[in-house]
């Protein structure tokens, strides 16, 4: 995969898993609104209920105690009866349609201010009765001469009519203006209507009222403290005949962010796992695409390092293979030996670096048979010094030894224990640019032996040091081949220290050096 075409994807993936994030967030938020607006109408319509139960409650209080009234004056002062007939005939089918409406007046002499007992206004105490009569006649000629006969008769006798009861409501409010609202309305009564109206809806929540007049609290309210001016949740009470009302009835409801959420809290938490269930999936897809890029880089750079370190023996053993066609040759034994010493010195190397990868390849899949007996360290280490220490001479370096540890044998297998103190020597020899320095310690901290391997060479960045264990990684250094290897080593010596039970690990500073660390358990 090219890095632009790596890089595209990753930022295709990247904004698709925004999308989604920005679509459940907005979603969420939608469905908080969308139950506020909900809420919203619910109280509305509760608040509107309560304010019309307390108008009816109002007028019909009024009305039974103008009624009381009416009945307990006495007899009938003086009457009026007012009448009036209409009267239509039907060719057709001879029949004749009456209507006839009588009021009849009683006045009974008294009057009242049940309205307002201090006020100097009355009304005078009458009765009206209303009697409305329909009726069909048929025109028929009998033995007698013509007749009527009735056809169809509806009668109806009523006290008020509603013109009545306009009046007497708009007389009724203009005068209960005046009454102060704590008499017109209890704290109970308002309660009582404001529960049951949640309940009937399913709003189960605690709640704070207040009737307010003007702006200004009047006596009637749950509590002294709470502040209700600027709640939005009101609605007008006692209206009149205009359209106008004196006084608002206010609620709020502290726990109503709380009642929101949780009407939605279990989609909510579907919504947020179902997006991070896709969010860890995007993670995971994005890591396996780095760490495939990586291992491709990886891989791409190990086949060019193993085709150098191939290259070069190769190249040796064609050219002495050459020298040797030559028949003239076999005239000097010394350089026919010479030759054939090339040949098998480079393919000892090339077979050493196929037994390296196999080596590696067993280990990660635990089929590397390594056998652990008592070993001393300290032999360990003179004879891993013996494989470098020529070349280390070569360079006009040398090797120090500091074996000061009081006991030295561990449990472990000496040929594999020997390659890595190998690995680690000729990595302090080949990233020295100058005469190497190599300096080893080795001493005894509570049960274990640590080895220290200090050199002065390149020294690594923080970043390079983090990674020297992983397998295949070398640090870029532009010309990946101007220092040979192929990123196992490291990551050979890690997985045999780890098979010993111990640890490796390392410090270093660029261009001052590093030192690594082996440490075993003692026996």
């Amino acid at each position: 995969m090219s890095r632009r075409l790596f890089i595209l994807l990753v930022i295709l993936m990247s904004l698709s898993l925004m999308g989604i994030i920005f679509v459940q967030g907005y979603w969420i938020k939608t469905a908080v609104d969308d139950k506020e607006e909900q809420f919203s109408n619910t109280i509305s319509q509760a608040l509107h209920s309560v304010s019309d139960k307390l108008q009816r409650r109002e007028i019909k209080d009024y009305f039974d105690e103008f009624a009381k009234l009416r009945d307990s004056v006495g007899e009938v002062k003086e009457s009026n009866v007012r009448e009036f007939f209409f009267i239509e005939k039907d060719k057709n089918s001879n029949e004749t349609l009456i209507y006839s409406h009588g009021v009849l007046e009683e006045d009974y002499g008294s009057t009242s201010t049940f309205f307002d007992n201090n006020s100097t206004d009355s009304i005078p105490i009458k009765k009206y009765t209303s009697k409305r009569t329909t009726q069909i006649l048929r025109e028929e000629f009998g033995i007698d001469g013509k007749i009527y006969s009735p056809v169809e008769r509806i009668e109806k006798i009523g006290g008020f009519s509603a013109m009545d009861k306009a009046i007497f409501e708009d007389s009724f409010m203009e005068t209960a203006k005046r009454v102060p609202i704590h008499k017109r309305v209890s704290k109970q009564e308002i309660e009582l209507l404001l529960q049951q109206a949640f309940t009937s809806r399913n709003i189960d929540l605690n709640f704070d009222y207040g009737i307010y007049s003007k702006g200004l609290a009047t006596k009637v309210r749950s509590s002294n403290k709470i502040q209700l001016a600027e709640s939005r949740y009101k609605t007008p009470l006692f209206i009149d005949s205009d359209g106008d009302s004196n006084y608002d009835l206010l609620v709020s409801f502290p726990e109503k962010k709380k009642f929101l959420i949780s009407s939605i809290i279990e989609m909510a938490i579907l919504s947020i796992v179902f997006t991070l269930i896709i969010l860890i999936a995007y993670s995971s897809a994005l890591y396996q695409l780095i760490k495939q890029k990586q291992i491709s880089e990886i891989k791409t750079d190990f086949i060019n390092n193993m085709t150098h370190e191939f290259k070069t023996p190769i190249a040796t053993i064609n050219l002495a293979l050459d020298s040797l066609k030559n028949p003239k040759a076999f005239e000097d034994s010394d350089r026919v030996k010479r030759y054939l010493q090339m040949i098998r010195d480079e393919n000892k190397r090339m077979h050493a670096q196929v037994e390296n990868v196999l080596r590696i390849s067993k280990l990660e899949k635990n089929q590397l048979d390594i056998v652990k007996d008592k070993v001393d360290v300290h032999e360990l280490i003179e004879e891993a010094i013996a494989h470098v220490e020529l070349m280390v001479e070569n360079r006009g370096g040398h090797i120090k030894t500091h074996l000061d540890a009081p006991r030295s044998e561990i449990l472990g297998n000496d040929f594999h224990l020997t390659n890595i103190l190998v690995n680690i020597l000729d990595n302090a020899n080949k990233y020295s640019p100058n005469a190497p320095e190599i300096e080893v310690y080795t001493e005894v901290v509570k049960n274990s032996i640590v080895i220290k391997v200090q050199d002065n060479g390149a020294g690594m960045s923080k970043a390079v040091l983090k990674r020297i264990f992983e397998k295949f990684y070398r640090e870029s250094t532009g010309n990946i081949h101007n220092i040979k290897g192929h990123g196992l080593g490291l990551a050979y010596v890690k997985s045999i220290v780890e098979d010993h039970q111990g640890e490796v690990y390392a410090e270093s500073e660029k261009d001052k050096g590093s030192t690594f660390f082996v440490k075993l358990p003692l026996i």
